[in-house]
């Protein structure tokens, strides 16, 4: 078998590890549609390569309104690798206790919020707090990690916990300890990791089924769509409503930020 073919083969398998959480991503994605039926958003977190999974999400096409896609470039910053910005840096800013807390002071969370957390190990710092930041707040928290990777992992905080410990749904993209898959003859270390595969599945399946739910709501999303598929002033029109859409959903987020509850409370209750 030739490595091409062993990678290929590891991701047949990872395949099956992701059908066989069809249920749990139904589950994740009934919470998504409920958060975004009820017009607040789903938050979505991941440091280093797991900004991959967020971007992922949304915007792209095939994509729709509804997630705050939540990227710091402090810690997803890679392309220069040394020096200014470096990864270095990235990767030491990711276990900054604080930092999590730093990020989400600029968005007004609510219960009806929802949160997916991605990260392959679910050990490092910032990702973990942010789950438990939000699951403080009442808010339903969904972990997208390496269940292997992460139970071999040693987490970076002093009560020993990881993101797991801060999820109310735990999906696992069936990557391998390591997260490398392939061992290349006369190399000591494997190559080509696995997780970003898994990930992906697992992110689209959830796009597709809490678009499906939101179609069955009567909501059916402006999902961004390539004009080779319906024409280009189609495109331009779902592009636009769907960017506008997004504008108003994050606005929400923004509306009451730093304004004490009762504040709120009280204007509230003069609006009515």
């Amino acid at each position: 078998m030739s490595v091409i073919q062993d990678y290929l083969t590891k991701c047949e398998g990872i395949i099956e590890t992701v059908k066989k959480q069809e249920s749990q991503i139904a589950t994740a994605a009934r919470w998504f549609a409920d958060s975004i039926l009820a017009g607040r958003m789903v938050h979505v977190f991941g440091s280093g390569h797991s900004r991959i999974m967020v971007e992922e999400m949304w915007p792209r096409y095939g994509s729709f309104a509804g997630f705050n896609p939540i990227v710091e470039l402090s810690l997803t910053f890679h392309n220069l690798v040394v020096g200014a910005n470096g990864q270095r840096q990235a990767m030491f800013l990711e276990n900054v206790s604080g930092l999590a807390d730093r990020i989400l002071r600029n968005f007004d969370l609510a219960t009806l919020d929802t949160a997916l957390i991605i990260s392959s190990s679910g050990t490092n710092v910032v990702p973990v707090e942010m789950a438990e930041i939000f699951q403080q707040k009442g808010i339903k928290v969904v972990a997208l990690i390496t269940k292997e990777h992460s139970e071999a992992s040693i987490t970076k905080r002093s009560d020993h916990k990881k993101l797991s410990d801060f999820a109310d749904l735990v999906l696992d993209t069936g990557a391998p300890v390591g997260d490398a898959m392939v061992k290349v003859p006369d190399l000591d270390t494997p190559v080509a990791p696995g997780s970003t595969v898994g990930g992906a599945m697992i992110i689209n399946s959830i796009k597709a089924q809490v678009a499906d739910y939101l179609t069955q709501g009567g909501h059916p999303p402006k999902v961004l769509t390539a004009g080779a598929l319906v024409g280009t002033q189609r495109a331009t029109e779902l592009f636009e409503a769907a960017y506008d859409e997004h504008a108003h959903r994050i606005a929400r987020m923004y509306a009451k930020v730093g304004v004490p509850s009762y504040v709120s409370e009280e204007k509230n209750t003069n609006d009515v």
